[in-house]
């Protein structure tokens, strides 16, 4: 079914392509955060900033609601219909496309030789394998490498993991560039803290006047597992360690429907969230799997502590490119005793970050953004 829709985009693409490029057209393409608080966010603002014309597209103009009523389902019809129209007119003639995921109707739709394609990618660093390093069916391989030869250009965070990119996502080293990610300006920009809290307490005021402990795991590639992943995390042991001094949050990957019954309480759901990183940039500690929500408070130099329950299963499902225990910016539990027993020493074990990081990020200052730009646009 999805090879006919993405051939089906192609045929309004490529006729819409007849028309030539825009030479002043930006679009930029959302399969991962359709907020546009990530690095697409960083480079429209750059884009605008040269005097170029931006139009964004996102995944949710695809998703056609089923289980709802007859509104919702024409309305998302009524998307979908959009992005294969008016969506494939704007890509086809733009003169430069942003993506921060992969984006397979490329696979059936070139654009043109004037266009330039620059993957920002959703996450950040090198930690658990993606793209052309992870196992998928034929199909799924041949239609990934496909839209990935449309590449331009692939953006990373440090030029030590320039050639994991490279290999990633199947082209050559001299389509990296290793000049940072956009999105990681926001945390070298001037934020009022005490109002940004003032707000964020406002909306959940049970962490008032509390220190913020954030549990972030990622999914499994099971969904049966991902039901179950809450099971091994005991709020109420993880309350008690830290004391009354901090609250408790959960984030769930999205991917992670929380429809599964599993009760929560003790922890305060901050899932809904719109922008992660203002979430990251607010709580005092993280404990997280196998996320790449722990570059977000390396950035900041901020603890972390690596609750690999499920390590060895992770391991056969994913993988990553280094050895888990040695390679993360933090103490390592594999069991509630051991997560507890850290948590009530404050044994945060800080000073493994500073390699971490620097690999990473390089000399990160905050301008990632700039030098993106200069390398795409035109002076």
């Amino acid at each position: 079914m999805k090879s006919i829709l993405f051939a089906l985009y192609a045929v309004f693409f490529n006729f819409f392509k007849l028309f030539g490029v825009r030479k002043n057209s930006v679009v930029l393409i959302s399969m991962h955060n359709a907020s546009f608080n990530d690095s697409l966010g960083y480079m429209k603002k750059e884009a605008e900033k040269r005097g170029y014309q931006t139009k964004m597209i996102t995944r949710k103009d695809l998703e056609i609601v089923k289980d709802k009523g007859a509104k919702e389902f024409f309305s998302s019809l009524r998307n979908a219909l959009r992005f294969f129209t008016v969506g494939a007119h704007n890509v086809a003639r733009a003169k430069y496309i942003f993506l921060n995921d992969n984006f397979m109707p490329m696979a059936y739709a070139k654009p043109s030789k004037n266009t330039v394609v620059v993957q920002l990618w959703h996450a950040q660093g090198a930690f658990k394998k993606f793209g052309m390093d992870i196992e998928v069916s034929k199909k799924i391989r041949k239609r990934e490498k496909k839209a990935n030869s449309r590449l331009t250009f692939v953006v990373c965070s440090s030029a030590l993991i320039e050639s994991i990119y490279a290999q990633a996502f199947g082209v050559d080293n001299s389509k990296v560039l290793p000049l940072g990610s956009p999105c990681t300006d926001y945390y070298f920009e001037n934020h009022n803290i005490e109002l940004l809290r003032k707000s964020f307490d406002e909306q959940y005021p049970n962490c008032e006047n509390k220190k913020l402990l954030l549990y972030a795991p990622t999914f499994r590639e099971d969904k049966v597992k991902d039901k179950e992943l809450l099971k091994a995390f005991d709020i109420s042991q993880v309350q008690k360690a830290l004391g009354d001094d901090y609250a408790v949050l959960l984030r769930l990957h999205p991917q992670i429907h929380n429809s599964t019954g599993i009760d929560i309480s003790g922890a305060i759901d901050v899932t809904d969230f719109e922008n992660v990183k203002e979430l990251c940039l607010l709580c005092d500690v993280l404990v997280t799997d196998y996320s790449s929500i722990c570059m977000d408070f390396s950035v900041q130099k901020k603890p972390m502590i690596f609750y690999a329950f499920d390590l060895k299963d992770y391991e056969q499902s994913r993988d990553f490119y280094f050895d888990y225990e040695s390679y993360v910016p933090g103490k390592v539990a594999k069991t509630m005793p051991e997560l507890v027993e850290i948590l009530e020493n404050k044994d945060f074990d800080e000073h493994k970050n500073g390699g971490f990081k620097y690999f990473n990020f390089g000399s990160i200052d905050g301008t990632a953004s700039d030098k993106v730009a200069k390398a795409i646009f035109p002076i």
